[in-house]
This record gives C-alpha cells, sequence and structure tokens, in this order.
C-alpha cells in the first residue's frame, strides 16, 4: 500500500512514516497542503492521511481535491474536538477522521480497515488476498513464501511502476540488508514459477515491474 502522509509537524511525519514502513507501505511525506497535492498528482496513492490545520491548503481542501478527481481513500488528522468539525470532515469527503492526540497503533489498524475494500486482487486467473495473506491461480492454493508474497504485495502497491532491485531490497529485505542483490532475481524467479510468467515484466538494466490491471 502506498500512503501519503500530509502534516506541518515534522515530528509526527517522522513517526508515522516510521509506523507504516513497519508494516510494509510505501510512505511520502508532505509538510503542507500545496505539496501534498503536488506529491499526490505525481503518485498512484491508496490511502492520504490528511492533517486538517496545514500552511498553504488545509487538509479540507486538500481532500476535496483528491476526491475530486480519484477513488483514494482519505483520513484526517486534526486536534479540533466539536463534533461539527467531524461532521465538516466527512461531509469535505473523508473516509475516516481521528482527533489528536492518538496512538499510532490506533491509525494504522484504522488505515487496514480503509484499505480493506481493495485487500482481495484478481489479475487474469490469479486471486491475491491480502486479508488472509493466501494466494490462489485457477482457484488452487498457491504455497508462497513470506518473500515471495512481500513481493507480490510490492508490485501491486506499485502497479504499473518499475522498481530497481535495489528499491526492491529497501521494501523487502529492508534497508538494513547488506547481501546480494542478485537475490531479487532469484526470488522473482521462483515467484514467477508459481504465478505465471507474464505476471511480472522484466526491464533490462533497469527492474521489474507489474503493468496495469483491473481489481
Amino acid at each position: 500500500m502506498k500512503v501519503l502522509i500530509a502534516d506541518d509537524e515534522v515530528s509526527m511525519l517522522k513517526i508515522l512514516k516510521a509506523y507504516f514502513e513497519k508494516e510494509q507501505c510505501e510512505v511520502i511525506t508532505a509538510k503542507d497542503g500545496q505539496e501534498a497535492l503536488e506529491v499526490f498528482y505525481d503518485n498512484k496513492v491508496d490511502l492520504a492521511i490528511l492533517d486538517w490545520m496545514m500552511p498553504k491548503i488545509d487538509g479540507i481542501k486538500v481532500c476535496k481535491k483528491i476526491k475530486e478527481i480519484s477513488n483514494t481513500k482519505v483520513l484526517m488528522l486534526t486536534a479540533k474536538s466539536e463534533n461539527e468539525d467531524e461532521i465538516d470532515a466527512l461531509n469535505c469527503g473523508a473516509d475516516e477522521y481521528i482527533r489528536k492526540p492518538f496512538d499510532p497503533r490506533v491509525l494504522i489498524i484504522r488505515a487496514k480497515k480503509l484499505a480493506g475494500s481493495n485487500e482481495v486482487f484478481k489479475i487474469d486467473d490469479l486471486k491475491i488476498d491480502f486479508k488472509t495473506n493466501k494466494v490462489y491461480k485457477e482457484e488452487e492454493e498457491l504455497n508462497l513464501t513470506n518473500k515471495e508474497l512481500q513481493l507480490l504485495k510490492c508490485f501491486i502497491s506499485n502497479k504499473g511502476v518499475i522498481l530497481s532491485r535495489e528499491k526492491l531490497l529497501d521494501l523487502v529485505w529492508g534497508m538494513d540488508y547488506y547481501g546480494d542483490d542478485r537475490t531479487v532475481d532469484t526470488h522473482i524467479r521462483r515467484l514467477r514459477s508459481k504465478i505465471g510468467e507474464e505476471i511480472i515484466t522484466t526491464h533490462r538494466g533497469i527492474g521489474y515491474s507489474l503493468e496495469e490491471f483491473n481489481d
């Protein structure tokens, strides 16, 4: 899942980024509403987490802009405490609303629930259920290793985007991995043998991608 987090509190951005990356999410951050929209226009985002009171453009206006052109899920963060404010946030198109201060673990749970409607994907005769972490080909369950499953999740979250070996290592193995980057090729070869050779495209000298599909 690719997550946009927009908040003018740098400490908050760092904390939330760390929590979501621990959940294997790709995180993009923005420090004001204008930057949030620019980032959104340039990236395919699955979930936008927006602070209400941001410089330049507030979270409510950013939410409206996002909802005008996409069905991206939006979760609003605010220090406001009035019920009318919550109603305003939901009326602008936000899918969820959380008041500050909050436990980041609660935010993760809410975010996962928001993404729940997109947790089952179909690609040709392949079905991926990320809620149960099971993958089926022609209705027969495949026995994927954890790394193979994480690779598949990574490709789906970045569908249409070419990912280099280095990027895949960071996203799946972690930034502290110091082994041979050719391990990516080995795992992708094994993954292809199970899900089908045509699902993942090789871009020689650049990386790999999973092309666009209807989910």
